[in-house]
């Protein structure tokens, strides 16, 4: 698929251009595509699962921005589809900036949500407060098959809760305040959530990329 066919397709709003979401974590397709709707992103939408053969994507880089990078590049490649990837961090004062690219396996490679909650407040158990400070991140990643890169970011400021509150959500959902709210990510609907979120943040600004996309190549 060459970049005029790329253009005419996303200028067209053509359900045969194919937009890729490079993740297999369901909430996060869930979340993405609730966004991309609200923008009005008119695409056909595919996940990983509509590629079983792929090769695995390591995540290996030592920022947030260079995981969704190559999740995003290496799936356009494969796929010969524009790719739509994100890596996100929860970045905490007091831990020194941990888990942040690793807040995924913090408490472990086969941990879960649960488990990385538990240890961040097990590790903030005597942290007061007001220093309790943190910050939630997300890069998204939009590449093209023929290696054109696109970045947008999304950030929220916010505290670390001192137990676990809420049953929405997913993550670090339950332990996050976001600045000035009373209530954490987990215990907001989801359509609350994806207004003030750090993803909503950074995925609202997909339409835009894509409209660098057709001005580039159209």
């Amino acid at each position: 698929m060459g970049y005029s066919d790329v253009a005419a397709c996303l200028l067209n709003f053509k359900p045969s251009l194919k937009l890729v979401l490079a993740t297999n974590n369901q909430h996060k397709i869930s979340e993405i595509r609730a966004i991309l709707k609200k923008k009005k992103v008119l695409i056909s939408i595919l996940t990983l699962n509509d590629f079983p053969a792929r090769p695995q994507v390591i995540e290996n880089k030592k920022t947030i921005e260079g995981n969704a990078i190559k999740k995003a590049e290496e799936i356009a490649r494969y796929t010969n589809c524009l790719a739509l990837a994100d890596d996100t961090g929860l970045f905490i004062h007091a831990l020194k900036g941990k888990p942040g690219v690793y807040s995924a396996r913090f408490a472990g490679p086969r941990c879960n949500y649960l488990d990385n909650c538990k240890k961040v407040l097990n590790l903030m158990n005597r942290t007061p407060t007001l220093k309790r400070t943190s910050v939630f991140k997300t890069v998204a990643a939009l590449a093209t098959p023929n290696g054109h890169l696109y970045l947008a970011k999304g950030e929220v400021k916010g505290r670390i809760a001192t137990e676990l509150r809420g049953k929405n959500g997913f993550g670090y959902d339950p332990i996050f305040y976001p600045a000035k709210s009373k209530k954490t990510y987990a215990e907001m609907s989801t359509a609350t959530k994806n207004k003030v979120s750090h993803r909503a943040k950074a995925f609202s600004k997909v339409p835009h990329l894509l409209k660098k996309i057709l001005k580039k190549y159209n």
